[in-house]
Protein backbone atom coordinates (compact mmCIF):
# COMPACT_ATOMS: atom_id res chain seq x y z
CA UNK A 1 0.00 0.00 0.00
CA UNK A 2 1.48 3.31 -1.11
CA UNK A 3 1.46 6.17 1.39
CA UNK A 4 -0.88 8.96 0.28
CA UNK A 5 -0.54 12.71 0.72
CA UNK A 6 -3.57 12.69 3.04
CA UNK A 7 -1.64 10.51 5.50
CA UNK A 8 1.23 12.97 6.01
CA UNK A 9 -0.15 16.42 5.13
CA UNK A 10 -0.87 19.22 7.59
CA UNK A 11 -4.64 19.74 7.79
CA UNK A 12 -4.83 23.00 9.75
CA UNK A 13 -3.02 25.59 7.63
CA UNK A 14 -2.76 29.34 7.34
CA UNK A 15 -4.03 31.09 4.23
CA UNK A 16 -4.57 34.64 3.00
CA UNK A 17 -6.93 36.25 0.52
CA UNK A 18 -6.04 38.30 -2.51
CA UNK A 19 -6.55 41.61 -0.70
CA UNK A 20 -4.21 40.77 2.19
CA UNK A 21 -1.55 43.53 2.44
CA UNK A 22 2.16 42.83 1.90
CA UNK A 23 3.11 43.23 5.58
CA UNK A 24 0.27 41.01 6.77
CA UNK A 25 1.41 38.25 4.41
CA UNK A 26 4.94 38.57 5.80
CA UNK A 27 3.56 38.36 9.34
CA UNK A 28 1.67 35.15 8.51
CA UNK A 29 4.83 33.53 7.14
CA UNK A 30 6.86 34.53 10.21
CA UNK A 31 4.18 33.69 12.78
CA UNK A 32 3.64 30.19 11.40
CA UNK A 33 7.27 29.50 10.53
CA UNK A 34 6.44 28.65 6.92
CA UNK A 35 8.06 29.49 3.59
CA UNK A 36 4.86 29.99 1.56
CA UNK A 37 1.15 30.53 2.09
CA UNK A 38 -1.84 29.70 -0.16
CA UNK A 39 -3.98 32.53 -1.47
CA UNK A 40 -7.69 31.66 -1.52
CA UNK A 41 -10.87 33.27 -2.79
CA UNK A 42 -14.16 33.71 -0.89
CA UNK A 43 -14.98 30.03 -1.47
CA UNK A 44 -11.63 28.87 -0.09
CA UNK A 45 -10.45 27.86 -3.57
CA UNK A 46 -6.69 28.14 -4.06
CA UNK A 47 -5.90 30.85 -6.61
CA UNK A 48 -2.16 31.20 -6.00
CA UNK A 49 0.71 30.96 -3.56
CA UNK A 50 2.89 33.68 -2.02
CA UNK A 51 6.38 32.56 -1.00
CA UNK A 52 9.25 34.19 0.83
CA UNK A 53 10.94 34.65 -2.55
CA UNK A 54 7.93 36.60 -3.83
CA UNK A 55 8.16 39.02 -0.90
CA UNK A 56 11.93 39.37 -1.10
CA UNK A 57 11.69 40.67 -4.68
CA UNK A 58 10.80 44.07 -3.20
CA UNK A 59 14.01 44.35 -1.17
CA UNK A 60 16.16 42.78 -3.88
CA UNK A 61 15.01 45.20 -6.55
CA UNK A 62 15.36 48.08 -4.08
CA UNK A 63 19.02 47.18 -3.55
CA UNK A 64 19.47 46.80 -7.28
CA UNK A 65 18.00 50.28 -7.84
CA UNK A 66 20.06 52.16 -5.26
CA UNK A 67 23.29 50.18 -5.85
CA UNK A 68 24.73 51.07 -2.46
CA UNK A 69 27.96 49.15 -3.13
CA UNK A 70 25.92 45.99 -2.81
CA UNK A 71 26.65 42.98 -5.00
CA UNK A 72 24.22 40.12 -4.74
CA UNK A 73 25.30 36.47 -4.70
CA UNK A 74 25.47 34.76 -8.08
CA UNK A 75 22.24 32.82 -7.46
CA UNK A 76 20.34 36.02 -6.68
CA UNK A 77 21.76 37.76 -9.78
CA UNK A 78 20.69 34.84 -11.97
CA UNK A 79 17.23 34.92 -10.42
CA UNK A 80 17.05 38.65 -11.20
CA UNK A 81 17.99 38.01 -14.80
CA UNK A 82 15.33 35.32 -15.20
CA UNK A 83 12.76 37.49 -13.47
CA UNK A 84 13.53 40.40 -15.76
CA UNK A 85 13.31 38.19 -18.84
CA UNK A 86 9.92 36.89 -17.72
CA UNK A 87 8.76 40.34 -16.61
CA UNK A 88 7.52 38.99 -13.28
CA UNK A 89 10.15 39.93 -10.72
CA UNK A 90 9.82 43.68 -11.20
CA UNK A 91 6.03 43.42 -11.14
CA UNK A 92 6.16 41.56 -7.83
CA UNK A 93 8.58 44.14 -6.46
CA UNK A 94 5.80 46.69 -6.96
CA UNK A 95 3.15 44.41 -5.46
CA UNK A 96 1.27 45.55 -2.36
CA UNK A 97 -1.28 42.74 -1.91
CA UNK A 98 -1.24 38.96 -1.99
CA UNK A 99 -2.97 38.96 -5.39
CA UNK A 100 -0.18 41.13 -6.84
CA UNK A 101 2.58 39.12 -5.18
CA UNK A 102 1.38 35.56 -5.68
CA UNK A 103 2.48 32.97 -8.19
CA UNK A 104 -0.56 31.81 -10.13
CA UNK A 105 -1.83 29.27 -11.00
CA UNK A 106 -0.63 27.45 -7.91
CA UNK A 107 0.98 24.04 -8.13
CA UNK A 108 -1.43 21.87 -6.14
CA UNK A 109 -1.94 18.21 -5.36
CA UNK A 110 -4.87 15.98 -4.41
CA UNK A 111 -5.01 14.21 -1.02
CA UNK A 112 -5.25 10.75 -2.60
CA UNK A 113 -2.05 11.23 -4.62
CA UNK A 114 1.00 9.16 -3.71
CA UNK A 115 3.70 11.03 -1.83
CA UNK A 116 6.17 10.07 -4.57
CA UNK A 117 4.15 12.26 -6.94
CA UNK A 118 4.32 15.11 -4.42
CA UNK A 119 8.10 14.74 -4.28
CA UNK A 120 8.32 14.92 -8.07
CA UNK A 121 6.10 18.02 -8.25
CA UNK A 122 8.20 19.82 -5.66
CA UNK A 123 11.39 18.95 -7.50
CA UNK A 124 10.03 19.90 -10.93
CA UNK A 125 8.71 23.28 -9.78
CA UNK A 126 11.38 24.10 -7.20
CA UNK A 127 8.91 24.55 -4.34
CA UNK A 128 8.96 23.37 -0.72
CA UNK A 129 5.21 23.20 -0.06
CA UNK A 130 2.14 22.20 -2.05
CA UNK A 131 -1.45 23.19 -1.26
CA UNK A 132 -3.65 20.09 -1.05
CA UNK A 133 -7.02 20.59 -2.74
CA UNK A 134 -10.14 18.54 -3.42
CA UNK A 135 -11.68 17.96 -6.84
CA UNK A 136 -13.16 21.48 -6.76
CA UNK A 137 -9.87 23.18 -5.93
CA UNK A 138 -10.88 23.86 -2.32
CA UNK A 139 -8.01 24.03 0.17
CA UNK A 140 -7.81 20.96 2.44
CA UNK A 141 -4.28 21.31 3.76
CA UNK A 142 -0.64 21.66 2.83
CA UNK A 143 2.09 19.08 2.33
CA UNK A 144 5.69 20.17 2.84
CA UNK A 145 9.07 18.57 2.42
CA UNK A 146 9.14 18.04 6.17
CA UNK A 147 5.79 16.25 5.99
CA UNK A 148 7.15 13.93 3.30
CA UNK A 149 9.99 12.93 5.62
CA UNK A 150 7.39 11.41 7.95
CA UNK A 151 7.32 8.37 5.69
CA UNK A 152 10.76 7.42 6.97
CA UNK A 153 9.32 7.23 10.48
CA UNK A 154 7.33 4.12 9.57
CA UNK A 155 8.05 1.30 11.97
CA UNK A 156 10.19 -1.65 10.93
CA UNK A 157 7.22 -3.91 11.67
CA UNK A 158 4.97 -1.98 9.26
CA UNK A 159 7.59 -2.12 6.51
CA UNK A 160 8.14 -5.84 7.07
CA UNK A 161 4.42 -6.54 6.87
CA UNK A 162 4.02 -4.58 3.63
CA UNK A 163 6.93 -6.31 1.91
CA UNK A 164 5.76 -9.76 2.99
CA UNK A 165 2.12 -9.18 2.07
CA UNK A 166 2.07 -6.73 -0.83
CA UNK A 167 5.39 -7.49 -2.52
CA UNK A 168 6.18 -11.15 -1.94
CA UNK A 169 2.68 -12.61 -1.61
CA UNK A 170 0.64 -10.53 -4.07
CA UNK A 171 2.93 -8.77 -6.54
CA UNK A 172 5.23 -11.59 -7.61
CA UNK A 173 3.61 -14.50 -9.43
CA UNK A 174 6.34 -16.90 -8.36
CA UNK A 175 7.21 -18.98 -5.32
CA UNK A 176 8.52 -16.67 -2.58
CA UNK A 177 7.81 -18.97 0.36
CA UNK A 178 11.55 -19.40 1.05
CA UNK A 179 12.28 -15.67 1.20
CA UNK A 180 12.66 -14.05 4.60
CA UNK A 181 12.38 -10.33 5.39
CA UNK A 182 14.24 -8.54 8.18
CA UNK A 183 14.09 -4.77 8.71
CA UNK A 184 16.27 -2.69 11.02
CA UNK A 185 15.90 1.10 11.12
CA UNK A 186 14.43 1.10 7.63
CA UNK A 187 17.14 -1.08 6.06
CA UNK A 188 15.64 -4.24 4.58
CA UNK A 189 17.57 -7.51 4.35
CA UNK A 190 16.15 -10.20 2.08
CA UNK A 191 17.43 -13.75 2.56
CA UNK A 192 16.43 -17.20 1.39
CA UNK A 193 16.18 -18.74 -2.05
CA UNK A 194 14.23 -18.30 -5.28
CA UNK A 195 14.25 -20.24 -8.51
CA UNK A 196 15.60 -17.55 -10.84
CA UNK A 197 18.05 -14.70 -10.42
CA UNK A 198 15.82 -12.28 -12.34
CA UNK A 199 12.94 -12.93 -9.94
CA UNK A 200 15.18 -12.33 -6.93
CA UNK A 201 16.34 -9.01 -8.39
CA UNK A 202 12.76 -7.95 -9.07
CA UNK A 203 11.82 -8.74 -5.48
CA UNK A 204 14.68 -6.55 -4.20
CA UNK A 205 13.74 -3.66 -6.50
CA UNK A 206 10.09 -3.80 -5.46
CA UNK A 207 11.05 -3.88 -1.78
CA UNK A 208 13.13 -0.75 -2.30
CA UNK A 209 10.06 1.05 -3.64
CA UNK A 210 8.11 0.52 -0.43
CA UNK A 211 7.62 3.81 1.40
CA UNK A 212 9.93 4.18 4.37
CA UNK A 213 12.61 1.83 3.09
CA UNK A 214 16.07 3.38 3.38
CA UNK A 215 17.98 0.63 1.57
CA UNK A 216 17.75 -3.04 0.61
CA UNK A 217 20.41 -5.67 1.21
CA UNK A 218 19.77 -8.44 -1.29
CA UNK A 219 21.07 -11.77 0.02
CA UNK A 220 18.62 -13.99 -1.84
CA UNK A 221 20.22 -17.05 -3.45
CA UNK A 222 18.87 -18.45 -6.70
CA UNK A 223 18.97 -21.77 -8.53
CA UNK A 224 19.20 -20.54 -12.12
CA UNK A 225 20.95 -17.47 -13.54
CA UNK A 226 18.54 -16.51 -16.30
CA UNK A 227 19.98 -13.01 -16.77
CA UNK A 228 22.92 -14.04 -18.97
CA UNK A 229 20.69 -14.31 -22.03
CA UNK A 230 19.55 -10.72 -21.52
CA UNK A 231 22.99 -9.24 -21.11
CA UNK A 232 24.71 -11.30 -23.82
CA UNK A 233 27.15 -12.92 -21.42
Amino acid sequence: MRVKVSEVMTHKVASVNGATPFKDVAEVLIAHGISAVPVVDAGDHVIGVVSEADLLHKEEFKEQFYRERYRQPLRARLRHRLALERGRGRDKARGETAAELMTSPAVTIRPQSAIVYAMRLMDEHGVKRLPVVDEHGTLEGVVSRQDLLKVFLRSDAAITKEIEKDVLDHSLWVDTSRVKVAVHRGVVTLTGRMDRRSEAEIAARMALRVNGVVDVVDEIHWNEDDTTAWTGR
